[in-house]
């Protein structure tokens, strides 16, 4: 039986929708900028680090997911993508090309467009879920993590098992559950505004 052809509907939720390639080792600024020469819509976020030899120290902007890159749509041309040297293929599942959630999209998108100081962390999938509570990152989810009395705001790309870090002020967030209440409250419009002191939200 013949396949149905693709609606004018499917086709723009393809070209919309963000994929991720799979790179060969340290191949994914030539990768994205052999496909971006294309035509192609791609998104490589980098992190600034500082690498020391013994006689220098030099500073590197390095990918924030090594050995990917994203593509925004574009699958149409599906054979320009795999040619392209340095790639392995697209990230797939049962043999067809794995959607990334808008929603993680989005918030990488926008920290790195923030300029915010970020980098690359062990993935995280559970934690303690909060939300950026104002500023210009206001509304991004993530999980809230402490080290050495620094709090970070972890995002994730599920899909890839993959995870970068934020340095972020408690005062900024909120647990999610807490958020989510508030929301209610403010449907119903009942309740004052939470308090942004950690220790009231259980974030000291």
């Amino acid at each position: 039986m013949p396949s149905e052809p693709m609606t004018s509907i499917d086709s723009q939720v393809c070209e919309s929708t963000w994929y991720a390639i799979y790179t060969r080792h340290q191949h994914e600024k030539m990768v994205a900028q052999n496909l971006t020469s294309k035509g192609f819509e791609t998104f490589l976020p980098l992190y600034a680090t500082t690498h020391n030899w013994r006689d220098r120290t030099k500073a590197l902007s390095l990918p924030l997911f090594p050995c990917y890159v994203f593509l925004k749509g574009g699958l149409e041309r599906r054979l320009q993508i795999v040619t392209t040297p340095g790639i392995h293929g697209l990230v797939s599942s049962a043999g067809k090309p794995s959607a990334i959630p808008d929603i993680e999209m989005e918030a990488i998108r926008r920290v790195i467009k923030s300029g915010a100081r970020v980098e690359a962390h062990p993935f995280l999938k559970n934690g303690d879920w909060v939300r950026i509570t104002h500023g210009p990152l206001e509304g991004i989810r993530g999980i809230l993590v402490r080290k050495k009395n620094i709090s970070r705001l972890v995002l994730s790309v599920e899909m890839l098992g993959k995870s970068a870090a934020m340095e972020i002020d408690a005062f900024q967030v909120e647990p999610v559950n807490l958020a989510r209440q508030r929301d209610r409250n403010t449907e119903h419009g009942a309740g004052s505004r939470p308090s942004r002191d950690p220790e009231a939200i259980g974030l000291g």
